[in-house]
């Protein structure tokens, strides 16, 4: 392999390795990633010489930050399909890793973010350190919640999903276990023997070595808050109901949510409740396919990324400027198929 490559492929005693490797973006998710991973993932099933796979990221800050989006955003100003083509294959890539057929090590530590969530947190032995900083932030770029994030989202604890897809706001390792994205807790400084240790002696001899037991979850402390006020039907309801609360964290998601897009809030509140009642993982990823492609033609996700990630103001003008402005069809108006929709290998025997 090439050291240039952005996604490094190799075997080490029978163990699979993925090292996601643009530390300078990190680790941000490209089509040649996505076809890399597919490529080597799909080999490896059906190699008796690799009994397990470890995903990883180079460089110090995290595993992966996510999607490419600013790529993204091109796509969506030029119309040309590539945004939806991207996320057609990163779906089908999530849906395969969540039904891996050998266990899969995800080393989520540092920053991992949207499309790192979805290439981490689908397999079956999933890491978190204390330096794991996991987010679903959509909702700051005009976007909704996808990679399967509002299939973990729906199925957190109480209504933490709720908190973590309308705040977009990051959460610790230990709140990654407590809300269902991660399995195990190795420490930041342990990693490496951990990693040395899977390839030498096998995953459970080294989980049996290094993980330790997590430390308490600072979300799952504050349910009591939370459950309550994510409880009203409507971003508004919510919003009024966080502005309300005495505790001072209620007060801080109130001022993050009133900075996100209204529409990418009203869509995700839908989305993680419909979510909560789909099946599969793929019947979830079908529904993100669909609001992923009506965001693509959208005011606010052109707007979303111009403002952090382009122009870098931080002053998006969303439009609707206000929640109050949303409406039913607005939010219907996402969930209509996309096409071509979202097909797996199963809907097509």
């Amino acid at each position: 392999m090439t050291e240039n490559e952005d996604v490094l492929v190799s075997v080490r005693n029978g163990v699979g390795i993925l090292t996601l490797n643009r530390p300078k973006a990190i680790n941000s998710l490209n089509d040649a990633m996505v076809a890399g991973m597919s490529e080597a993932l799909h080999a490896w099933a059906n190699d008796d010489s690799v009994h397990t796979v470890l995903l990883t990221g180079s460089g110090e800050r995290g595993l992966c930050a996510g999607g490419d989006v600013v790529a993204l955003y091109h796509s969506a100003k030029a119309k040309d399909g590539a945004a939806q083509r991207f996320w057609y294959d990163e779906y089908l890539l999530n849906a395969y890793i969540g039904s891996y057929p050998k266990p899969y090590v995800a080393l989520m530590d540092g920053i991992v973010m949207g499309g790192g969530v979805g290439v981490a947190a689908h397999g079956n032995i999933r890491v978190a350190t204390d330096t794991t900083k996991m987010a679903m932030p959509e909702v700051g770029i005009g976007f909704i919640p996808d990679v399967g994030g509002t299939y973990l989202l729906s199925r957190a604890p109480g209504r933490l999903g709720l908190h973590a897809a309308l705040t977009g706001a990051p959460f610790s390792g230990a709140d990654a276990i407590a809300m269902g994205f991660a399995d195990h807790y190795v420490p930041h400084d342990k990693l490496a023997d951990f990693t040395e240790s899977v390839i030498a002696d096998g995953v459970e001899n080294a989980l049996a070595t290094y993980s330790v037991e997590p430390p308490a979850s600072p979300l799952l402390e504050q349910r009591g808050w939370i459950d309550e006020c994510y409880a009203g039907d409507t971003v508004a309801d919510i919003l009024a109901a966080l502005q309300a609360h005495d505790a001072a964290p209620a007060e801080d998601a109130a001022k993050l949510i009133a900075t996100r897009s209204p529409v990418s809030l009203s869509v995700t509140l839908e989305a993680v409740r419909r979510a909560a009642k789909l099946e599969t993982l793929e019947d979830v990823l079908r529904q993100e396919y669909r609001t992923s492609c009506a965001s693509v033609k959208s005011h606010d996700f052109v707007e979303g990324i111009r403002a952090q990630l382009v122009d870098k103001d931080r002053n998006p003008q969303w439009s609707p400027a206000a929640i109050a402005d949303v409406t039913p069809d607005d939010v219907a108006a996402y969930f209509v198929p996309a096409e071509p929709d979202l097909t797996f290998q199963e809907d097509n025997k």
